[in-house]
């Protein structure tokens, strides 16, 4: 699971939303609630963002292979606090949810942590598994080349930009 930047606002407005409509936050002003919660989210895909930049310039000055750059993230990743991959959903959630503790722009809070969790953990999950699909219609449309070559790499990247281009994630 990946959160796209493209993906931020719609995330927030939908949980803001039914956190609301459920009676489980009253919120103070929903704009500038809104921006805490999205800048959470900023900073999330800033700093992942960060890692891999780092990887690939490991992977530049060690001299090594693009098959590497997973493993070379999660070093990273490691070394810098980030959660692997794996754990991306509940660091989020748990950001989240101490941004909305902490914003001066929720008046109350009526939900526990667990509640809170629980009702935005599917909206999170429905729009961070884009990846997935995205994944399968970009092979769909360079079948034709083997996979693990550099001209796969290659056309793999330049078909998953120009489909975010298109549905508007990058």
């Amino acid at each position: 699971m990946r959160l796209y930047s493209g993906k931020i606002s719609p995330i927030v407005d939908e949980i803001l939303t039914s956190l609301e409509k459920d009676g489980d936050i009253e919120l103070e002003q929903k704009e500038e609630a809104r921006l805490d919660l999205e800048a959470v989210l900023k900073e999330f895909v800033r700093r992942e963002r960060s890692i891999v930049d780092e990887a690939k310039a490991r992977m530049e000055r060690e001299g090594l292979s693009y098959s590497m750059l997973g493993k070379l993230k999660s070093r990273v990743a490691k070394e810098t606090g980030f959660p692997p991959s794996d754990e991306t959903l509940p660091y989020i959630l748990d950001q989240l949810v101490t941004m909305l503790f902490h914003s001066n722009n929720i008046a109350e809070i009526f939900a526990e942590d667990v509640a809170l969790r629980k009702k935005m953990t599917p909206i999170l999950r429905r729009h961070m598994e884009v990846e997935s699909e995205l994944d399968k219609e970009v092979r769909g449309r360079i079948k034709n080349l083997s996979e693990g070559t550099a001209s796969f790499e290659i056309e793999y990247a330049k078909v998953l930009e120009q489909i975010k281009r298109k549905k508007g994630l990058s």
